[in-house]
């Protein structure tokens, strides 16, 4: 696993903990979200699984199972509610989930990284849209003054997905296993409750007891997670 110097934030647009690990950064640590490297983390269809195995990158996942995905959703109730925040939960029938991740990568290139996670936020969990629709992600693009046809078809485009299945080796070097997740060279930091610890971090630079020895190369959890444990992160 490389020992960056630049953090990195993994996030995901599936994610309600990533979507309130983006509100906690943009309204309480807006210091340090240019310091950030923004990586999308998302499940990967078979052609990104294919490019990512022929890059030498495993993707192991579990079904996430029936009273996680209650738990989750009690859960989340229980923090929306107290930051006085309603939820509409979208439902999310066979996803194609590179349209919202590597449309990302199209906003970030134009300077609106961040104005669009927070429109797919918005779609997903304020409007309960389908954001796998690449009509949704049209009208994003159009709300956010870039191409609707460029951006709402990403996944579509050859460059794009290799930059994509790049992102996927990362989430392995790195050993990431589920979002919202933090990583700074060995040091590193699952879920939204562990937000706070990683800001300590970045702004201490001390070092950290939860510094992990290197992952083993290839292993890694998304979306659904194969860790079935819980630190208010989300497969």
């Amino acid at each position: 696993m490389p020992k960056n110097k630049t953090p990195r934030f993994y996030f995901s647009l599936r994610s309600p903990y990533s979507w309130l690990a983006y509100q906690d950064l943009m309204e309480h640590h807006k210091d340090l979200v240019e310091r950030l490297e923004w990586l999308p983390f998302f499940e990967p269809d078979d052609v990104s699984a294919r490019m990512l195995r022929e890059r030498g990158g495993r993707f192991p996942y579990s079904e996430m199972s029936r009273e996680k995905n209650r738990y989750v959703l009690q859960d989340v109730g229980r923090i929306t509610k107290a930051r006085g925040i309603t939820v509409t939960w979208p439902v999310d029938v066979d996803p194609v989930w590179e349209v919202p991740h590597l449309g990302y990568l199209v906003a970030a290139r134009q300077g609106r990284g961040h104005d669009y996670i927070a429109a797919v936020y918005r779609a997903r969990f304020g409007e309960g849209r389908n954001v796998c629709d690449p009509a949704t992600i049209a009208d994003i693009g159009r709300e956010l003054g870039i191409d609707p046809e460029v951006i709402s078809r990403a996944e579509a485009d050859p460059e794009l997905r290799e930059r994509g299945a790049d992102i996927l080796m990362d989430v392995c070097t790195d050993g990431v296993f589920g979002v919202p997740f933090f990583v700074q060279g060995f040091t590193r930091f699952w879920g939204l409750d562990r937000l706070d610890a990683f800001v300590e971090h970045l702004r201490t630079k001390a070092p950290s007891a939860t510094s992990l020895a290197p992952a083993t190369a290839g292993a890694v959890g998304v979306g659904r997670s194969a860790d079935d444990g819980h630190a208010g992160g989300c497969g």
